[in-house]
């Protein structure tokens, strides 16, 4: 069975602020066409930023979820005309979490979920850290920052039920065990 397909039609059905919701219509080389609606998202960047044995993590209201108690890596979204996703994360390092870094890594890029969104997600590793005002921002965001002790790593990873954390702090544990 062939996996190669085609796109036929595409048409937005939801326009938001964060993502749209496109319905398309796909045909696959043995003549199936299948319909799908897609989330589709401008992407986002997430930082593991540590220094000094201290992990810097956030907790702020999710309402989605209807909690404001779960442990998270910075994070944000790619949603400056052309701006790319390292400057992104230096952009959202200093909002968040008042802070800029000397050394970046890319730690990794993956999709949040391929059944139904295109959401491409940068995480970067951030050290070297000094205190920058934090700029001002249209966003109404109520982040509180948690200082983690760095040797307790195993314990925020326990403490996380956020995916992006899992990952990025998972990532960053297996660096620091082969480095």
């Amino acid at each position: 069975m062939s996996q190669r397909f085609e796109r036929l039609t595409g048409e937005t059905v939801f326009r938001g602020r964060i993502f749209d919701v496109v319905r398309e219509r796909f045909e696959f080389e043995d003549g199936e066409v299948v319909e799908r609606e897609n989330v589709v998202h401008g992407g986002a960047v997430a930082i593991v930023a540590y220094d000094d044995g201290i992990l810097y993590l956030v907790r702020q209201p999710r309402e989605v979820v209807g909690r404001s108690d779960i442990l998270e890596i910075c994070a944000g979204r790619l949603d400056q005309p052309g701006e790319a996703p390292l400057d992104c994360a230096k952009r959202e390092l200093a909002e968040e979490l008042g802070l800029a870094a000397e050394a970046w890594e890319h730690a990794t890029t993956y999709f949040t979920s391929v059944g139904f969104s295109n959401e491409e997600l940068h995480v970067y590793f951030a050290t070297g850290l000094t205190e920058v005002e934090r700029p001002e921002t249209e966003e109404d965001e109520r982040i509180e920052v948690v200082r983690w002790p760095l040797d307790e790593l195993d314990a925020a990873i326990d403490a996380t039920t956020d995916a992006k954390t899992l990952i990025g702090l998972l990532l960053f544990r297996r660096a620091r065990e082969s480095g």
